[in-house]
């Protein structure tokens, strides 16, 4: 079968290549190197390079991809070719992990020095009794996720990447990390930079990396990978791509209904399981909206989930502030008056949607008068109900008695829902 033999090119400059290195570059004529941009580079003579392949691809997986495939054609052609790539062909080389799981060529390894080693000694840290893990900067939002800490990031070769490394982080990271750049070369620099510099104080290249001492970011795992996975359904799914805000709506409404009808049979047997996965459902509709969001420079999921958290601490003065409130009923008077006057609304009843279905559209006006003391008059004594099963008959009942008098009960409880809420608002500009 054809053979790949790819070699580490260390760190640094040649003089840390292995001797079993230099002997696999010397022997081999077919020569390639993932890249010009590093020291040791110029060990390899008469190679081919894939620099081009960063210029021109659109993803860096698609990078990686091309650069395989070459690999393998060439070795089927040759019959052997060398690859020689960065540091320790085993640590964060992406493209070495792919040749050894395709199935076109036997790929022999050749250890290089890594850059880890020069990283350790700067530093002064043992990594195994410290428990540092390494994460790659381009991933670093899904990697790095649920992390405490101490972490060792690399691949931040472009000022974007340490951007998105710093935004990943939100406001929980430490006050400053540890920058090292060009390892072993005579202008290597290991200094510590405010976290919040991270993407301005760093002229970043491919010799870059962070470390990241113990209480570093904690970001909640799985929402950040599944989040991941919606914005990779977007780039490579042909339904996804088509979809927009509007478009979502009809599944959005659909969602919504399974997770109601899910409630509702939760004491069945595998209720639980099955309101977890319609949760789920849910939760894809609310992630794919703010993904296509942050698409347009909108918002994000991040702003999504600050925005809420925000507003119920403020809406919670009761937990979060010195109001008081015993009962459920005050917490409720508490929470309309602050959202009337957080969206600087004339009348309670303003923001409730019109096209809401009619029961429910009902039961929220009924809902909001009730919070300023204003009581609907129940049904006739006789009919009135108390349980559930009660409850669910009369209107039932009432259904029938609609449909026997040739009136759609949508539209009859809509209309007196309108006349209350108007006769409501127009007490309240009276009263003043």
């Amino acid at each position: 079968m054809p053979a790949v033999v790819v070699v580490g090119l260390g760190p640094a400059g040649p003089e840390l290549l292995t001797r079993a290195a230099l002997d696999a570059i010397a022997r081999i004529p077919e020569r390639y190197v993932r890249t010009t941009r590093h020291p040791a580079a110029v060990a390899v003579p008469d190679a081919r390079s894939f620099d081009e392949v960063y210029e021109r691809a659109e993803t860096i997986e698609a990078v990686y991809a091309e650069i395989v495939d070459a690999l393998a054609e060439a070795a089927a052609n040759t019959g052997e070719v060398l690859y020689a790539v960065p540091g320790s062909p085993l640590v964060a080389e992406r493209t070495v992990e792919l040749l050894l799981g395709d199935g076109r060529v036997d790929v022999e390894v050749v250890p290089g020095m890594s850059f880890l080693d020069l990283v350790w000694t700067r530093l002064g840290v043992d990594p195994v009794a410290s428990g540092v893990r390494l994460v790659d900067g381009r991933r670093f939002a899904v990697e790095a996720a649920g992390e405490r800490g101490p972490l060792l990031v690399a691949q931040l070769d472009r000022r974007d990447v340490l951007s998105d490394v710093k935004l990943a982080a939100g406001d929980d990271h430490p006050d400053e990390a540890v920058v090292l750049q060009r390892l072993g070369l005579a202008d290597e620099s290991v200094r510590a930079v405010k976290w919040d510099e991270l993407d301005r104080d760093i002229a970043a290249d491919h010799l870059t990396s962070l470390y990241v001492p113990a209480a570093a970011p904690a970001i909640a795992a799985e929402v950040a990978r599944f989040a991941e996975l919606v914005r990779t359904l977007r780039e490579r799914c042909p339904w996804d791509r088509e979809q927009t805000h509007r478009t979502l709506t009809r599944h959005l409404l659909e969602e919504t209904y399974e997770v109601l009808e899910a409630i509702e049979n939760l004491d069945e047997p595998g209720g639980v399981e099955h309101l977890e996965e319609e949760l789920g459902d849910l939760l894809f509709q609310v992630v794919f909206h703010a993904t296509l969001a942050a698409e347009e420079g909108a918002f994000t999921l991040a702003d999504v989930a600050t925005g809420i958290h925000d507003k119920l601490v403020l809406r919670h003065p009761h937990v979060f502030g010195t109001v008081e409130a015993e009962t459920a009923g005050q917490v409720m008077q508490n929470w309309e008056q602050i959202k009337r006057e957080e969206k600087g609304r004339a009348s309670i009843m303003d923001g409730i949607p019109g096209d809401l279905p009619s029961l429910l559209y009902a039961h929220k006006v009924q809902r909001k008068a009730a919070s300023t003391g204003v009581e609907v008059d129940a049904a006739p004594e006789d009919l009135v109900a108390s349980t559930d099963e009660e409850v669910g008959a009369l209107l039932f009942g009432v259904v029938a008695l609609a449909r026997r008098a040739g009136i759609d009960p949508e539209a009859a409880l809509r209309a007196t829902t309108a006349r209350f809420r108007d006769e409501f608002m127009e007490k309240e500009r009276s009263d003043g």
